[in-house]
Formats: C-alpha cells, structure tokens, sequence
C-alpha cells in the first residue's frame, strides 16, 4: 500500500477514534451533571417525611405557605423578633418568619430524623444564622425568651400548653394552625382555603382591686374583674359607684371609660406593668395624667 495512503487512513482511524472519545467525554460530563443536579434539586430528598406520618402526639400535616404569611402577619413578626416554634416539622414556619419577616427563630421537633430534615430545609434556605431546630420536647424546652409562638399541635396538646403560655411575658403573640385554646377566644382569626389559624395576645394580669391617683377630685378606686383578655369592673369615689364602659386589655394595653355624677365620660388608656399601670384621663380634651397601684 502506498505510504501516502496508510497516512490518510490512520488520520481517519485517529479521527473516528477522537469523536468516539468526545462523546464518551460528553456522556459522562452529562451524568455528572445530571447527578449534580438531582443533588441541587432538592438535597433533602432522603430525609423527607411522609404527610400523615405519626409523631410524639401528633401526626405530619404541612402547614400552607399562604397561611403561614397571614398568621405571621397578624402576629406582626418583625426583625426585632424571637420565634419559637413548637412542633417544628420540616421548620418552614421558622424558616419564614425568618426569611421573608426578618426574625430570630427556634424550631423545636420531637422526632429526631424531622429535625433532621428541617434543618436540611434551614440550610437549604440559607437561614442558618437566623434559624436553629432544636430536637426536644416542647414540655420540656424552655421558651420563655420568645415574644412569638406558633403552634400546629392537637387540641389537648394547646390545652396543655396553655397555663405556660398565659404565664408569659403580657404582650407575646400566640398564632396556632387549625387548633383553639379551648375558651381562651383568639383574638383574630384567618384563613387559606380549608385550613385556618388563630391568633392570640398574652394579657397582663389585672383582675383585683386598683386606686387610680392624680386626677381632679381625689383618687379613684377601681374593681377589675378578668376572664383572659375580657375585662370589666366598677370605678368608686367617694360615694358614687359606676360600671366601666368598653373595658378593653391587649396585652399590656388597657382601656376603659367611666361617668361621673356630672355626666360627663372619661376615657382612660394606659399600660399595666406588673402591680402598677400608668396612663392618662382624656375628660372633654383635657388629658390628666394618672397612676394606679394593686392593693
């Protein structure tokens, strides 16, 4: 065979055997990518729950989006925030409040391949210098430094809790999906399709007997009675006996109106801080500034 002829064939050779490896090159950069991308997809596949799956006490229902956005916004959840959330699950109620509402926020879940699993989520998000998942039981944890709570636990459950939760700082907002507090009425309500959460404020403790000091015509004494956040009573003065009017408490924040024997309505607004509440006496535009003591 001529020598020019034998080169042009190993050229050819060289040639196929070139295309052959470029493509062998290509399936396998392609497989790469292909299992690269699986990973990216959703790097928690393997610790995903099952929705229905038994837990401590409960069972695995996600919470909506939506109504995780509407129970955040009525607890209005700021950056200034501490949330825990109680049975956690995949952590997305925490995980939302803080990505999209700026919070600080503590998951806790019993079941320790669900914390797991939120966790994953809570990197995922690239929320771990915002969001911790505890495993641990919620009996057990101490939320004390929280000024919110979610919850998404069976009815006994939030019956449980309640007493830990009215023992709370007054003013700390409780949202729960789909649950009540038995005749503790929520505050506010919302909705998303079929599911539909309920929204709470700690009330400061003000039932018993408070003397008002600093208005015009001597101090006053007033009754409060209290059934959670419902409140009324009685104002005295000397021999005159009134039923307050539109007693209203959120939180610390508390207000009433009273009539004296002139007819005319004083409204009063003003904050309780333990044993003490300070406010003002709005009497026809004129604003008096009053202090009350526990007796």
């Amino acid at each position: 065979m001529d020598s020019w002829k034998i080169q042009a064939e190993s050229k050819l050779i060289q040639k196929e055997f070139n295309v052959i490896g470029s493509r062998h090159l290509m399936l396998a950069v392609l497989a790469c990518f292909a299992a690269l991308g699986s990973a990216w997809a959703d790097p928690c596949k393997d610790l995903a729950p099952t929705r229905g799956q038994s837990g401590k006490d409960v069972i695995w229902i996600p919470t909506p989006e939506p109504l995780i956005d509407k129970m955040l916004t009525a607890a209005k959840v700021t950056a200034q925030d501490r949330v825990f959330d109680l049975g956690a699950g995949d952590g997305i109620i925490a995980i939302t409040a803080a990505r999209k509402f700026g919070a600080q926020s503590v998951g806790v879940e019993y079941n320790p391949k669900m914390a797991d699993y939120a966790r994953c989520k809570v990197r995922e998000a690239g929320m771990t210098e915002k969001v911790r998942i505890i495993t641990g039981d919620i009996f057990v944890e101490n939320f004390s430094s929280a000024n919110v709570v979610t919850l998404y636990l069976l009815p006994d459950l939030n019956l449980r809790l309640r007493p830990t939760l009215l023992k709370m700082k007054p003013g700390t907002r409780i949202v729960s999906h789909a649950f009540t507090m038995g005749d503790w009425e929520p505050d506010e309500t919302m909705s998303h399709e079929y599911a539909r959460g309920y929204f709470w404020v700690v009330p400061a403790q003000v039932e018993g007997d408070w003397m008002f000091s600093g208005m015009e015509g001597g101090p006053m004494r007033v009754s409060l009675r209290q059934t959670y956040q419902n409140i009324g009573g009685m104002f005295t003065r000397a021999s005159n006996t009134q039923p307050l009017v539109g007693a209203r408490l959120r939180g610390e924040d508390i207000s009433f109106q009273f009539s004296t024997p002139d007819k005319n309505v004083h409204t009063f607004t003003g904050r309780v801080a333990g044993d003490r509440i300070t406010g003002t006496i709005n009497s026809a535009g004129l604003q008096t500034p009053v202090e009350a003591k526990r007796l």
